[in-house]
């Protein structure tokens, strides 16, 4: 009886094992589906939502290779998740607390560089942010993030490479991913605009 039960269990354990890869494989090209293809230019509107798997360019990053970077100092963190403004039309007698922004220790926050169109004074806030943190050598190695799904950090990546930045590296996690592998996180201001 043992020896007769011994090829039906090979024959159960193959059809579970094939059922699991062809699962897993299924898994996986749903996964890349979700991801949209890259836009010629840049994400000009909602910028929330799924992005690309890829920066033309630009090394993207995973969290362990962003947190190597990270510990070692080797790369400047530039967050450029946009900053919420005071609602329009609110009683003057009313609180509004502007909420708190949590970053990657380090990092420079550079918000609303990452719509897809800029004024000239944000352009220019953002050239000078990026001078400022490279220290004008445009081969310091740079890494843009926000939040998960989300645009601006892959908008500011991409102008960083127009800019002629040479070392660009995208973090696509952001500070939700970083935060979920149980990294630090500390409180940020944006980079004054003058």
């Amino acid at each position: 009886m043992t020896s007769i039960l011994r090829p039906a269990r090979r024959l159960f354990a193959l059809c579970a094992a094939f059922a699991l890869s062809v699962a897993f494989a299924f898994m996986a090209s749903a996964a890349l589906a979700e991801a949209p293809p890259e836009p010629e230019g840049y994400r000009l509107d909602n910028y929330h939502g799924p992005t690309p798997a890829t920066l033309k360019g630009a090394t993207v990053l995973d969290t362990p290779q962003a947190f190597e970077l990270w510990s070692g100092k080797k790369a400047v963190f530039i967050d450029a998740l946009s900053h919420p403004p005071k609602p329009e039309g609110l009683p003057k007698n009313a609180v509004w607390r502007e909420p708190k922004r949590f970053d990657i220790p380090g990092s420079i926050w550079l918000p609303d560089t990452g719509f897809g169109a800029l004024s000239e004074p944000m352009a220019r806030y953002f050239e000078q942010g990026l001078a400022r943190a490279s220290g004008g050598d445009k081969a310091k190695p740079l890494v843009f993030y926000c939040r998960t799904n989300c645009w601006a950090s892959w908008n500011a990546g991409k102008r960083a490479l127009t800019l002629g930045y040479t070392n660009v590296m995208w973090y696509p996690p952001g500070a939700d991913g970083w935060e979920q592998a149980g990294h630090p996180l500390e409180e940020r201001q944006p980079e004054p605009r003058e």
